[in-house]
């Protein structure tokens, strides 16, 4: 395992337990964090070193070989650099959490969980070289910064802003999935390095490149989709300095870097990045000086400097290039700091409205030193490294035009959307420090102490000190780009002279420097333009039409009616299914009805008990006439050879019959009144239709086959590759283990829906169980009352719980015989579980064995019974199996094995033989407890928590009744 991939592993380790070690040690684990961070950023740097003397690293595991993608990981200049600056400025923040968040506050360990993925798929993204994998990383981020963003959930513009992040950025990023796809296939191979190296051309390869690029400006706010960062600043401001300053907005960058040098001469390539930067970077810095937030005036900021680096990255020249890297990390330590400073403005006076603060330059004068510091930096003032970038790129910009007329456009746009970012940090300056004659002074209600000062001021000292040494800076930004044509990029320096671009940046500055006095004067701030106009508001628009078309949608087909519902289903199915076999006719010659004189009597007794549940006038009725028909498959699936089949298909029966027996208590016990005879006679052509449909179905399936089935070959498959001798256990553990993992989610979901409908508050049973020390002796005491005639309190209990059960409704009997069974039924199985590898069985079957053993017990004793036989709840057993499950999945994958590869072990016993240890086996554990969860879940929910519905409105009935005499 090389270097970035245990940096990963490790990172994701280390995320999986912050939620514990938050709780745990509360603030001070964002200290531990943020040393786990700095110490990536030092091993990071470690290994990165070589590469800045030019070639790079890579390493590659594989992962779908069938497909030919593959783990692979590459670290050159580019990458390192983003990798130092996701690790480093998580560092950083992390450090500042800890004096930001209260002691307790709700939801700090979710809220450092999360920090941790993101920062771990910003890593990877950064690093993956195989395009499928960047994707997989690139939508993590996505997904944990839905998550940041919403993080205070009961802010109802949290969630707004959340959700429309994600919609923008998902949609982007499903765009460039397609052209990923088209990529890997037009140029044969899903490594991005070979893709850009030997890009594919033509119209495939021009439509590709765009969609690429859709994903790209999405993610980093560029127009159309530059609406979702403003909002986003309704996120803690850590997160607003992440994800929106260093590293979330910066990934669309990162990808249109390392795409321009292959795709550069795409016809309209540079002309569509310049112009949507332009646009972008203009409407930004117009909108900053509109605003009465600061944090919204950094945030729109942000946006117009995004719009800088499309442009200049748009250009796709070497050269652009360079002062493209230089102009973003100048952007991160500068505009990082900002955030951090308007965090700690709101944390000490609770608002952050310029118009209500004054005085703060003098109540904290250390703050505004640093934030003014970072302003400076940001609007371009030497000696910080703002000003060498932006001149850097103006020197740049101006050499390019020489050949691409469109560099004109973007330096043109660059210096008045510079003079715009003058004005707005001079606005931000005087609204946030300066002491303002009609406002009062603000009262700092919580000082700022020194220590959440220390993650801007080094932000500040790195462009403060980069920005000096910018010579000796110079040689690791230059391994990143290839001179091209003879040109090479212009040298980092403070000073070259009386140039064209220090001749802009000037001109920048003091027009930048007016306008920003000439606002802070104003009363008022730019006129500024109708919502209506906006992106932000089309975007609405277009959301609200597609609620009110899928309530409409809904009101036509979500009726309420499970008849409408099933008819619906059954007249697609027919129309679709009849109309295949109708139009192709292929018939086969022969016909198969039957394979043993058995089925006869099993298929007459199915007939009949589907044709009597149609006759049925109660509910119980039907459920066990329904009931006959899947025990009737039991039976032919156990005539014809299949064990496992049949014993599955006889507990699932079993365990559907009680559930329905449960529900139906509390529904009348007849039927509802008769339909019309037109509903009548629709439903039986309905039916009828259904019934010859798939016989016809069944028969051309049967008599269509003309080779050897595949199913011959699995035995030898079972155990040559899964060391079992039940083929059907083998497959779903192993073979096929990806969809028995599928299906357990599947299963889970199921029993949280089914949870959240009839769970009131939570779905954790609150009961209060008794101890295993009190049950012992509970149990000890119950039995001693029964063989001991002479004792006064004697009284029959046969289970733990029995004697709270309403007398009329006790059965001794039934006590007994669970009692006696529960133990046999519980070892039978995990017999079932862990002889399944090889003989009839396996977590399936065992789990639902299990489960049948706790439906007896429940039967016999009520919900109070359930509550003391098994005290955990239902939930965590049903995580557990699942956890379990993807961890078999996992593991292998950690000793150079493809996912869910499974290795045994024969122990040699002696006498008793030989037993075999296969790992499959703990993916069979994972089965076994999700199937008793859901069952145990069921019994809750359909059982023991209508019980106490009910219960309560009996009680509540007795009440009224008392009352009213």
């Amino acid at each position: 395992m090389g270097a970035m991939t245990s940096i990963l592993l490790a990172l994701a380790l280390t995320s999986l337990v912050t939620h514990t070690l938050v709780r745990w040690k509360g603030r001070r684990g964002f200290l531990i964090l943020a040393a786990v961070m700095l110490a990536a950023f030092g091993v990071i740097l470690a290994v990165a070193l070589p590469v800045f003397s030019g070639g790079s690293i890579t390493e590659s595991m594989p992962w779908i070989p069938q497909l030919g993608i593959t783990l692979s990981f590459r670290l050159d200049a580019v990458s390192a650099l983003f990798a130092l600056l996701v690790t480093g400025a998580g560092a950083l923040i992390l450090v500042y959490c800890t004096s930001y968040f209260d002691e307790g506050e709700a939801g700090l360990s979710r809220f450092a969980a999360v920090f941790m993925g993101f920062a771990v798929s910003m890593l990877g993204l950064v690093l993956a070289d195989d395009v499928y994998l960047l994707f997989i990383f690139w939508e993590g981020t996505t997904i944990f910064s839905f998550l940041l963003i919403g993080h205070v959930t009961r802010l109802r513009t949290a969630n707004a802003a959340a959700l429309q992040a994600l919609m923008v950025t998902t949609l982007g990023g499903l765009a460039m999935l397609v052209g990923f796809v088209i990529l890997s296939q037009a140029a044969g191979t899903t490594l991005l390095s070979e893709i850009v190296a030997n890009p594919p051309g033509g119209a495939l390869g021009t439509t590709a490149v765009f969609l690429v690029l859709a994903g790209a400006l999405s993610k980093s706010a560029i127009f159309p989709f530059h609406f979702w960062l403003p909002g986003a600043m309704a996120a803690p401001t850590p997160v607003s300095a992440y994800l929106h300053a260093a590293a979330m907005v910066k990934a669309g960058i990162y990808l249109i870097a390392r795409i321009s040098p292959g795709f550069g001469d795409v016809v309209g390539y540079r002309e569509t990045l310049v112009i949507l930067g332009a646009i972008t970077m203009l409407n930004g810095g117009i909108r900053a000086l509109k605003q009465f937030d600061i944090k919204l005036i950094v945030a729109h900021g942000t946006v117009s400097q995004l719009g800088l680096l499309v442009m200049v990255f748009g250009l796709a020249d070497p050269r652009a290039s360079f002062a493209g890297f230089a102009l973003l990390f100048a952007h991160a330590f500068a505009k990082a700091p900002l955030f951090l400073s308007v965090g700690i403005i709101d944390h000490s006076t609770g608002t952050r409205d310029l118009r209500k603060l004054s005085g703060l330059g003098r109540r904290m004068p250390v703050l505004a030193v640093i934030t003014t510091l970072a302003a400076l930096s940001m609007a371009g003032v030497p000696p910080f490294l703002g000003f060498v970038a932006k001149e850097s790129a103006f020197t740049e910009m101006l050499e390019i035009a020489e050949t691409h007329p469109i560099a004109w456009v973007a330096f043109v746009v660059a210096v008045v959307g510079s003079i715009l970012t003058v004005a707005y940090m001079g606005r931000f300056l005087w609204g946030a420090f300066s002491q303002k004659p009609q406002v009062a002074t603000c009262t700092v209600v919580h000082a700022p102490g020194r220590a959440i000062l220390t993650a801007p001021a080094v932000f500040v000292a790195i462009t403060l000190v980069v920005g000096l040494a910018s010579a000796a800076v110079d040689p690791l930004l230059q391994v990143t780009v290839e001179a091209a044509d003879g040109f090479e990029p212009e040298h980092l320096a403070l000073w070259h002279g009386f140039t064209p671009a220090l001749l802009a940046s000037v001109l920048v500055l003091a027009l930048g420097a007016a306008l920003a006095v000439i606002l802070s004067r104003m009363q008022t701030v730019l006129p500024v333009a109708p919502e209506r106009f906006s992106a932000s508001h089309a975007y609405w628009v277009i959301t609200q039409w597609l609620d009110i078309a899928a309530v409409r949608l809904t009101s036509l087909t979500q009726r309420g009616s499970l008849p409408f519902y099933l008819a619906v289903i059954l007249i697609v199915l027919v129309t679709v299914l009849g109309g295949t076999i109708v139009a192709t006719g292929a018939w086969p010659a022969e016909f198969e009805l039957i394979s043993s004189p058995v089925q006869i009597p099993i298929a007459i007794i199915m007939i009949l008990a589907a044709i009597f549940s149609l006759r049925a006038r109660t509910r119980f009725q039907s459920v066990v006439l329904v009931g006959v028909t899947g025990y009737g498959m039991a039976a032919i699936f156990a005539m014809h050879g299949a064990p496992d089949l049949a014993l599955t298909q006889a507990l699932v029966e079993t365990v559907t019959l009680i559930a329905f027996v449960l529900v139906i208590r509390r529904l009348p016990q007849r039927l509802g009144s008769q339909s019309t005879r037109k509903v009548r006679w629709g439903r039986a052509v309905i039916g009828a239709s259904v019934g010859l449909v798939i016989g016809a179905f069944a028969l051309i399936a049967l008599g269509s086959r003309v080779a050897d089935p595949i199913s011959l070959l699995l035995p030898e498959l079972a155990y040559a590759g899964g060391h079992g001798s039940n083929v059907v256990n083998v497959m779903l553990v192993d073979i096929r283990g990806w969809d028995t993992m599928g299906e357990l989610s599947v299963i889970l979901a199921a029993a949280t829906g089914v949870a959240s409908l009839v769970f009131l508050n939570t779905r954790v049973d609150t009961r209060p169980k008794l101890s295993r020390r009190a049950a012992q002796v509970q149990a000890r005491e119950q039995l001693l009352r029964v063989v001991d005639p002479n004792d006064p309190a004697r009284r029959t209990g046969w289970l733990l719980a029995g004697r709270t059960l309403d007398p009329a409704r006790r059965s001794i009997l039934l006590e007994v015989v669970v009692r006696l069974l529960f133990h046999a039924l519980i070892i039978l199985s995990i017999y079932l579980l862990l002889t399944g590898h090889n003989t009839p069985g396996g977590g399936f079957a065992g789990g639902l064995v299990a489960g049948l053993a706790l439906v007896a017990r429940y039967l016999a004793g009520g919900r109070h019974e359930l509550g003391a036989t098994v005290p955990l709840d239902a939930g965590r057993i049903l995580g557990t199996g699942l956890a379990l499950a993807v961890s078999m999945a996992f593991i292998p994958m950690l000793f150079g094995q493809s996912a869910l590869a499974s290795a045994w072990v024969d122990v040699d016993l002696g006498i008793f033989g030989t037993l075999p240890l296969v790992t499959s086996t703990l993916f069979d554990i994972g089965v076994y407890l999700v199937v008793f969860g859901l069952i145990l879940d069921v019994l809750r929910s359909l059982g023991a928590e209508i019980d106490e519905h009910e219960e309560s409105e009996v009680a509540a009935f007795e009440e009224e009744e008392v009352r009213s005499q």
